[in-house]
């Protein structure tokens, strides 16, 4: 009995000391690669994300991963790099006219309300009466009453984005690591699904590919839908005379990753056709940002539908939840987990209901 007893305390001092060794070392290892892993979620997401069309230009590229490879990573820094470069460029090279146009736009005064605002049913009256309370001031007295919430977005901004320089590192950190995981796609993923497979066994290997594929639905959806919703909007302030509309077009692209959207840019856009006199280019303006402010709300759950089949509250709460838990990052990680999540608790529940069921089931063929 004694020679039993030290066996287990033995045992069980074994286990409690590798299982801390294995926390410690996980711990560890997450602290060593802190400063890297916002490019390795990043990569990750991207690769899982665009993974199909590599292995499609792989086909077309001879068979040659390599070429592949570089071809999908090349065309990352087009996507990501070039258009960040072209804004700053832009930027610099226009900060003179930036800087008159909003010397002027300090000065320009709200005008009165017209009469068929306080006309419009419903709301009318109160639109107008909130119009008037601004009218006849300088934008610069104006700005007075945005002070406190411009501070606030200010500080969350430069929380987030941080300097131009550590951003750029980010890019180029986040290019590495995907051109190593498109040459290595295979093998990383058999590790992933191996890992999972030994958590839970068959359930474990679902929750790892349900993962890739909540990750891809996304992307096609939130992804897609910006991508859209900029390019229209874009072409709109083209169409209309907007200036600076390729800057203004990858403002709208990453609030509609952020799921602001494209509307406070459109807003701008026809406040500026309206200072300008261009009241006909306005009103065309107003209708074409209805249709692209809106469009979201039908394309997004059309695209994440074709992704996978889970239910599209549970993806938009995703989206919107991970943005604000972990920022930009968060729209891809936030549905990942609770795609895995409610996956796990739905078979968990549907399994508790069976067994009741076979238990009664063998008691009456007993």
């Amino acid at each position: 009995m004694a020679t039993s007893t030290r066996r287990w305390t033995a045992d069980l001092t074994r286990t409690v000391l590798g299982v801390l060794t294995m926390g410690l070392l996980v711990g560890a290892s997450f602290w060593i690669l802190k400063p890297f892993l916002p490019a390795i979620i990043w990569a990750t997401m991207i690769v899982v994300a665009t993974w199909p069309a590599m292995l499609g230009l792989e086909r077309r590229l001879w068979n040659r991963r390599w070429l592949a490879a570089m071809a999908m990573t090349l065309g990352l820094v087009l996507v990501f790099v070039v258009p960040f470069s072209m804004a700053i460029g832009t930027i610099v090279s226009n900060i003179d006219d930036i800087g008159e146009f909003w010397r002027k736009l300090l000065e320009f005064r709200l005008p009165y309300a017209p009469d068929w605002v306080r006309e419009l049913p419903g709301l009318g009256a109160a639109v107008a009466d909130g119009w008037e309370r601004f009218a006849g001031e300088r934008l610069a007295q104006f700005s007075q009453h945005l002070k406190p919430y411009v501070g606030v977005v200010a500080k969350w901004f430069v929380a987030e984005v941080g300097g131009v320089g550590a951003l750029l590192v980010q890019f180029l950190l986040t290019l590495v690591v995907a051109a190593v995981l498109y040459v290595t796609g295979e093998s990383a993923a058999q590790k992933v699904i191996a890992f999972g497979w030994r958590l839970g066994g068959e359930r474990g290997e679902e929750a790892v590919r349900l993962a890739g594929k909540a990750i891809r639905s996304v992307a096609l959806g939130v992804v897609g839908t910006a991508l859209i919703q900029s390019l229209l909007g874009g072409l709109g302030f083209a169409v209309a005379g907007v200036p600076y509309a390729g800057v203004l077009t990858a403002v709208m692209f990453v609030l509609a990753l952020a799921q602001i959207g494209a509307v406070p840019v459109l807003v701008g856009g026809i406040v500026w056709l309206y200072y300008q006199g261009e009241i006909g280019w306005m009103a065309a303006m107003i209708a074409w940002a209805i249709v692209v402010g809106t469009m979201d709300n039908f394309v997004r759950p059309l695209l994440i539908k074709r992704g996978v089949d889970l239910p599209l509250l549970l993806i938009l709460v995703g989206v919107i939840g991970g943005l604000v838990a972990f920022g930009l990052v968060g729209i891809f990680v936030g549905p990942v987990v609770l795609a895995v999540t409610y996956t796990l608790l739905d078979h968990w529940i549907v399994e508790g209901a069976q067994q009741p069921a076979a238990l009664e089931q063998t008691r009456h063929q007993a």
